[in-house]
């Protein structure tokens, strides 16, 4: 059997994975916070997991693997975008409005993750279905010393639990004289963090010892989990982002709640996500949704190609150019493959790459040996452990997309096969140093608004912001 290691944020070392139980292996992936549309910072940790996912149910067996993933369903910001619905006239009560709202969201997040071709979690819990199994085990810190109740909120202990810390690497007073921490009146220390908060009669609530109120974030996940895959599971992955507080205080309430269990043997960090070399923000406009993404006609295959591109513990750099040369690549190796069956297995060198901590950039150089040796099945094969090349995401190659008069058409294929044949015939000249006539083909493809992108892998072409592809009757 392939050994697989994976670098564990917890003990900062690359370590053989060998799980708690081999006939069922269990992860868990903190999910969204349905309040609006993924964006692609959000889709990283999805497309990096259902690859590790599609790994070990190739190397255990598609029946060993058990996966869950969240949706976070009480949260103010959702209660923030219910209540601005209400206020334009919407009908229905607040909680309506919630439910709606979610309902909405988690129906967008199906979607977009869908055409990024992420397969759907064994369980996908929504927090607001596990509220008494929270409260319970919120009781169960209580009794054990970890938690204390103080007017209306419950907090954790922090310094209750030896080990705090030790996922991020930073002690308790490192992390108050480097953070800011909510100063409040109930809390006996500024570190400890809410288990439950009051609801007042305008928000979402649910009855409990402690009064109306809510869960805090951190217990919804350490509640859902413990449900799903019991006290010890193998893998709890999610952005770096998430690693202190939310993943830290996970650790502490759950391992404080079943002090016999281990809660994660294996922690997976993804690092962030920038645009054209700098981080994504609203405020320096490059923020964008995988929707947006598909909206301007980018494939979803073409996505999750340029995420792989990249290992996941390095910051990943999303670029237009990046996308272009994605997209050039899946249209070679899906013309390479058309009408072949896959091989039996995927080629040693590429389940090697993944076995090595998910090494999906290295994988995807193996694809491209696979590529230029003109082993179709191996490549279909092996492109599928990765998502890629499968018929879930195909179907794209035969269309494109341009502007005219700033107008999105579509452009069918036998323009698009045109357009293929004349960039093709500008390569043959070039190779036979008939720069007149390459030349010429350059120039009435440009005038059309058809630029032309040459790279190592050949040259590939996409349309410019204005099109007029009558021009091309110029040229024969």
């Amino acid at each position: 059997m392939v050994e697989i290691r994976l670098t564990n944020t917890r003990t900062r070392a690359k370590e053989l994975f060998r799980p708690l139980d081999p006939a069922n292996v269990r992860l868990y992936l903190c999910g969204p916070t349905v309040y609006d549309r993924a964006h692609l910072g959000n889709a990283r940790p999805v497309v990096v997991i259902d690859v590790l996912v599609r790994l070990l149910r190739h190397i255990h067996g598609a029946d060993r693997v058990t996966y869950v993933r969240n949706f976070t369903d009480v949260d103010d910001k959702i209660n923030a975008a219910a209540l601005a619905r209400q206020q334009a006239g919407n009908p229905g009560t607040l909680e309506e409005l919630i439910r709606e709202r979610t309902e909405e969201t988690i129906g967008w997040y199906h979607a977009d993750m869908d055409a990024l071709g992420a397969a759907r979690p064994d369980h996908e819990p929504r927090a607001t279905d596990y509220i008494a199994q929270m409260i319970a085990m919120i009781e169960a810190l209580i009794v054990g010393g970890h938690a204390y109740a103080r007017d209306g909120h419950v907090l954790f202990r922090v310094r209750s639990y030896a080990d705090y810390g030790k996922l991020s690497g930073r002690s308790v007073d490192d992390m108050i004289a480097g953070a800011r921490v909510e100063v409040a009146p109930f809390k006996e220390d500024p570190m400890d963090f809410v288990l439950w908060k009051p609801s007042d009669d305008d928000l979402p609530g649910w009855d409990s010892p402690w009064g109306r109120g809510r869960p805090g974030w951190h217990i919804e996940c350490s509640a859902m989990s413990y449900e799903l895959l019991g006290e010890s599971f193998d893998i709890h992955a999610g952005g770096i982002d998430l690693q202190f507080p939310h993943h830290e205080n996970e650790i502490a309430q759950s391992c404080c709640a079943h002090p016999y269990g281990r809660f994660a043997n294996v922690w997976l960090h993804n690092e962030m996500l920038q645009v054209e070399g700098k981080k994504m923000s609203k405020s320096l406009g490059n923020f964008f949704t995988v929707r947006d993404l598909l909206d301007q006609g980018i494939p979803g295959e073409v996505i999750r190609f340029v995420l792989l591109s990249t290992h996941y513990r390095k910051p990943m750099d999303w670029t237009a150019e990046k996308a272009r040369e994605a997209e050039a690549v899946l249209r070679k190796w899906r013309g390479l493959t058309a009408g072949i069956d896959p091989a039996a297995s995927p080629a040693p060198a590429v389940t090697a790459a993944l076995a090595d901590d998910l090494n999906t950039a290295g994988a995807i150089a193996a694809l491209h040996e696979l590529a230029g040796q003109g082993d179709a099945a191996g490549l279909l094969a092996s492109a599928r452990l990765l998502g890629l090349l499968t018929d879930e995401l195909g179907g794209w190659e035969s269309k494109r997309y341009a502007y005219s008069l700033g107008v999105r058409v579509g452009v069918n294929a036998q323009t698009a096969n045109r357009i293929d044949a004349l960039v093709e015939a500008r390569a043959l000249a070039k190779s036979n140093r008939d720069f007149a006539r390459a030349d010429a083909i350059r120039d009435v493809l440009g005038r059309a608004g058809i630029r032309i992108m040459d790279s190592r892998e050949g040259s590939s072409w996409e349309f410019g912001p204005e099109v007029n592809l009558s021009i091309l009757d110029e040229i024969h």
